[in-house]
């Protein structure tokens, strides 16, 4: 097996289940996958701000934890029935991206050392998630995210059980869900979603499940990532909706069952 270090956190791609391979595998092409779907002008936009905030020392550091649950094998070679994504909704009285869903993680700490060590602590402080049940697998490349000035770094992980998970402080978040990734391939749960203070061109991949709308960069992380592995099913890409219209539809609709 293959170790590579991040910060006295090891990774270990070959540790990955057989039906998750492919996205590991490719994981350099998630990031391309990703910018397919931004517009030219919004991606030049995102490109000047990003390179603006390398060169002033600007934006912060932050990881995310994309924790994937399942058995080893797998009878049809393919993605399990049984395989899910943890996902968490951010409480609604937060000043910034308030009631948004997300993976668990945030702003590295001083006392950080490196991106998985920044992704677990916060998916601890947030779900209470037992960080020794689950293995690193790699690091996906770190993203810019210009509304928040954020350097995010996903770290890709596998778990065959992860243990119970829940709300740990409702200050912070409203929901955490183990949801299986069939959801998010289910073409009936897709669309795209655009913010009113903007325009149709900014509209990206969301997923409308029975408890959460995953949009913004969590809706296009996922997306990219079912599009590198393999698994997407041909979707309504038409179906383009406002975002406040999209969240009207939260708990009305989608084939979700958490």
């Amino acid at each position: 097996m293959s170790w590579v270090s991040d910060g006295g956190h090891r990774l270990a791609p070959d540790a990955a289940p057989p039906w998750l391979k492919p996205l590991v595998e490719n994981a350099k092409d998630v990031k391309r996958a990703y910018r397919r779907r931004v517009p030219a002008d919004v991606l030049a936009m995102v490109s000047a701000a990003n390179a603006k905030a390398v060169m002033t020392g600007g934006g912060r550091d932050a990881a995310v934890l994309v924790l994937f649950s399942g058995p080893w094998d797998s009878q049809s070679g393919g993605l399990p029935d049984d395989a899910d994504l943890l996902v968490t909704v951010r409480a609604s009285t937060l000043r910034h991206h308030a009631g948004q869903a997300a993976f668990p993680g945030g702003a590295a700490d001083p006392g950080d050392d490196g991106p998985v060590h920044t992704a677990l602590r916060e998916a601890n402080e947030e779900t209470g998630l037992d960080a020794t049940r689950l293995q690193p697998l790699i690091t996906l490349e770190r993203m810019f995210i210009p509304p928040s000035g954020f350097h995010v770094v996903p770290v890709l992980a596998f778990s065959t059980d992860p243990g119970p998970v829940a709300v740990v402080d409702e200050a912070e978040t409203a929901i955490v869900a183990r949801v299986p990734v069939r959801a998010f391939v289910n073409p009936k749960n897709r669309m795209m979603v655009y913010r009113s203070d903007r325009t149709r061109r900014f509209a990206g991949p969301a997923f409308l499940l029975n408890q959460m709308l995953v949009w913004g960069f969590t809706g296009q992380v996922i997306s990219a990532m079912l599009d590198v592995a393999g698994w997407a099913e041909p979707w309504n890409t038409d179906d383009i909706r406002e975002l406040e219209d999209a969240m009207s539809l939260v708990g009305h609709d989608g084939d979700c069952a958490d």
